[in-house]
């Protein structure tokens, strides 16, 4: 068996035209454009994918229920600079997405922010002097 990773993260969401028209903004790349009713984006080392709610919970088998205003969850993008997290906000924001909380400093030493997709999925996006980027952006966290 190999070891455990994150490989695809799909996000369910409740207008696919306009979903993957959002992350495509954002700047991820869409790949597998073949592939009908669903939107793919590389984002370094994982993969989102963006499909509806309701194929997403009839393929897990689970009821869908509107989804609540927080959901629990929160996905990361990790920046260079405390200008690469202003510049990353302002494109969701450009976007169409919401800004619900504006970058700042943080406790941690840090800088960050949080902005929603157009269907309320919140993303973090931080600067954390204490957890580098790799050459190929990948999050390098201490022992």
């Amino acid at each position: 068996m190999s070891d455990a990773r994150l490989t695809l993260v799909t996000i369910g969401v409740s207008d696919l035209k306009r979903s993957i028209a959002f992350y495509e903004a954002l700047g991820f790349a869409r790949k597998a454009r073949g592939a009908e009713g669903v939107g793919f984006f590389q984002a370094g080392a994982c993969t989102i994918a963006v499909w509806p709610s309701a194929e997403l919970a009839k393929d897990a088998r689970v009821a869908e229920t509107p989804p609540p205003a927080f959901r629990g969850i929160a996905l990361a993008w990790n920046c260079r600079s405390e200008a690469d997290v202003d510049a990353a906000i302002e494109k969701a924001r450009y976007a169409g997405g919401g800004v619900p909380k504006l970058p700042q400093k943080t406790s941690w030493g840090g800088y960050a922010g949080y902005f929603s997709d157009p269907d309320g999925h919140l993303w973090e996006v931080a600067y954390n002097p204490h957890f580098p980027l790799s050459d190929d952006d990948r999050l390098q966290l201490p022992d």
